[in-house]
């Protein structure tokens, strides 16, 4: 066969693949490793950190019952500001929820075999950021007892929601997206549920060889046997089968297939609720991208935030690598160029559509009264991820931490500036106001943050952190050709 004299000469270099589980861990290590944090007993921090986070959690049911009890007035809701905090607050969780599905489902389809050591922490992030997101919109409906107006029920007053609001398409893509996203996590927990009750008796008989008493001899027993049929159920009979393997495959594909135009059309859906509107600084065909680019960027931002403690309290630097850590960086470098790039171009459209009223609305933005926000949103979203082009930013872990830390924060302003600036400064200057939250909307959105702790931590302590069995098929004793 005839062969070109230049494909002689060119040599492709062999670029070693950096290792996705380090230190060649075996399948009974990982095993152990991962089902150790739910069956081990419950750690001290785990108690210091869940009541604390129950205590500022809440802050929110107290201002939910003052907010109901009163009225929405108690939110700092008036002319012409009526979104204020809850539809800033919103748009923040769900953006959070977007690295989730995103990790399992988009690069699961692109076959990125890092994905594995994270996903599972991620798609518990998504679900209860989206529960977190789901409080405002609906307590800010004021009598929260008629909720369910929002969906489109049959009913003895033929009442209908107006489809043509843009709310109302948050109801369906929200809710769409947080049932998918339920079920992507639970199917893909399936295989390690049943690895951790077939582990039960094992277990069992080990801290029944522990026990001293009575007392907690029968302890042992009833805890157990509760734990044996608890992951029973959730396992749904799983025994590990060839048929098992199949079907679990493929509905985890199609559920992949299902959840990743998802990810694209959620945040897209909540950018239609500025977008559609006829007012400066918010009517521009840039949202839809600049939303979903702006929710992977702060979603990686909070998993950084999220698995590099727990990364060190558990010992899980063989799973969690830096090359994990990397390529999370790098997904922050994109994002958050685009992000900026999009701050630029709305300055450009502004000043290239030669709209007076546009014009306005974005100088005010950056030297107006709310200067301070735009300009504590650029520090942290323009600036603060440039320092993940050098490789000694990615490698030193507190680095990291932080500028995760101040993505997150630079994100919830990005919210703020985008809804406040335009409604504080309408096209009547007669009603212009400056908006400052109440007490109330502080604490309701504080608490959040303690809700979303408390459930994560007990995702920690009775779920498992990681997808073993998915880590178990990229490590190295999985490949028979001894290479990934």
């Amino acid at each position: 066969m005839f062969r070109p004299s230049v494909l002689e000469e060119v040599r492709p270099a062999d670029i070693p693949r950096r290792q996705i589980i380090e230190n060649d861990r075996s399948f009974s290590w990982i095993t152990q490793k991962v089902c150790g944090i739910v069956e081990g007993r419950t750690p001290t921090w785990w108690w210091v950190a869940f009541i604390i986070c129950a205590l500022i959690a809440s802050f929110t049911l107290m201002g939910l019952i003052y907010l109901v009890s009163t009225g929405t007035g108690v939110w700092g809701l008036r002319n012409p500001t009526f979104w204020g905090w809850a539809i800033v607050n919103f748009v923040f969780w769900i953006g959070i929820g977007h690295a989730g599905t995103l990790i399992s489902a988009i690069l699961c389809l692109l076959k990125q075999k890092w994905r594995t050591s994270i996903n599972r922490a991620a798609e518990a992030m998504t679900i209860f950021a989206v529960i977190c997101a789901g409080i405002f919109p609906l307590f800010h409906v004021g009598r929260v007892w008629f909720g369910w107006w929002l969906f489109p029920l049959p009913n003895s007053n033929a009442i209908w929601p107006n489809f043509r609001s843009p709310l109302e398409w948050d109801v369906f893509a929200v809710s769409t997206y947080g049932t998918v996203s339920v079920l992507f996590w639970y199917m893909g927990m399936i295989p390690d549920l049943a690895t951790i009750r077939d582990r039960v008796p094992m277990i069992f008989e080990e801290r029944l060889a522990g026990a001293k008493t009575a007392l907690q001899k029968t302890f042992e027993k009833l805890y157990f046997g509760f734990r044996k049929y608890f992951y029973g159920i959730l396992a749904m009979g799983w025994r590990g089968s060839n048929r098992h393997w199949s079907n679990y495959e493929m509905a985890y594909l199609l559920l992949a297939g299902l959840s990743t135009p998802l990810v694209l059309s959620v945040h897209t859906v909540v950018s239609f609720d500025f977008a559609v509107a006829n007012l400066p600084g918010w009517h521009t065909t840039i949202f839809p991208p600049y939303f979903v680019a702006g929710a992977i960027f702060s979603g990686f931002g909070m998993v950084l935030t999220l698995m590099l403690p727990l990364r060190a309290i558990f010992g899980l630097q063989d799973l969690i690598t830096q090359f994990h850590i990397d390529c999370m960086c790098k997904i922050c470098l994109a994002t958050g160029s685009m992000v900026g790039y999009a701050y630029g171009m709305e300055f450009f459209i502004a000043w290239y559509g030669s709209n007076p009223y546009e014009g306005f609305a974005f100088i005010n933005r950056a030297f107006g009264p709310y200067a301070w926000a735009y300009w504590i949103m650029i520090s942290c979203n323009v600036i603060t991820p440039q320092f993940f082009w050098f490789r000694w930013a990615r490698e030193n872990l507190w680095l990291v931490w932080i500028l995760s830390c101040f993505i997150n924060v630079g994100m919830w302003f990005e919210r703020f500036v985008i809804t406040v600036t335009s409604l504080a400064n309408d096209f009547l200057p007669s009603s212009w106001d400056y908006f400052s939250p109440t007490i109330v909307d502080v604490f309701t959105f504080f608490g959040t943050f303690g809700l979303f702790g408390v459930l994560f931590l007990l995702f920690i302590r009775f779920l498992p952190l990681l997808a073993f069995a998915e880590i178990k098929s990229v490590s190295k004793q999985a490949d028979v050709h001894g290479h990934h």
